[in-house]
């Protein structure tokens, strides 16, 4: 009941912030970075949130097998973050703008490890902070206009009725899985090997 609150609280802070307007055309539609990447047959929605230990924790697991995938061309992913902590759309509105930079999953991975770090240590919590951060590591980051981009994480969390992390939701051939927690999403990813 406490995470769903939290994942509410988040959505509505980002709705009185500006993240989120309703109506806006996707990402993709206003040719905005946005995390999705590969053109396989089966997609895979990654639901996680950098303030979240089990999320951190699975990434070790997760990542090669996404790689993998993506290499083979079996999976079209989209990264999705989710808003469960207070800190949360802070941390995503710097992961859009380092992606205005450069978007590739492989610098979308460097960029969210990065963020799970500083997330963990709980010392980087204002957006000059993770800026700094970005420079002592080189990466580049510009500010934008990320509505649109978070428009379409609502739009997925909604879709996939998404109330905690980490979650993942495959869509394959209409039919549409949904897996919570790391061991099974790595299980689940395994599979599609």
């Amino acid at each position: 009941m406490r995470l769903k609150k939290t994942l509410v609280s988040g959505l509505f802070a980002m709705i009185l912030t500006g993240w989120i307007v309703v109506g806006s055309g996707s990402a993709q539609e206003l040719n905005m970075p946005f995390p999705s990447y590969g053109t396989g047959p089966v997609e895979v929605r990654l639901y996680t949130d950098y303030f979240c230990p089990p999320c951190r924790a699975m990434e070790p697991d997760v990542e090669p097998l996404l790689r993998d995938l993506l290499k083979k061309n079996a999976i079209h992913l989209t990264l999705v973050d989710v808003p469960t902590s207070q800190f949360s759309t802070l941390y995503t509105g710097c992961f859009l703008s380092a992606l205005k930079e450069k978007n590739d999953f492989e610098h979308a991975l460097r960029i969210r490890n990065l963020l799970f770090e500083a997330a963990a240590g709980k010392n980087v919590m204002t957006q000059e902070g993770i800026e700094a951060l970005f420079k002592e590591k080189g990466i580049s980051y510009s500010s934008w206009d990320a509505k649109p981009a978070f428009d379409r994480y609502n739009a997925l969390i909604k879709e996939d009725k998404i109330t905690g992390t980490p979650n993942c939701v495959m869509i394959r051939d209409g039919e549409r899985v949904k897996i919570s927690g790391g061991s099974g999403i790595a299980y689940h990813l395994k599979r599609l090997q």
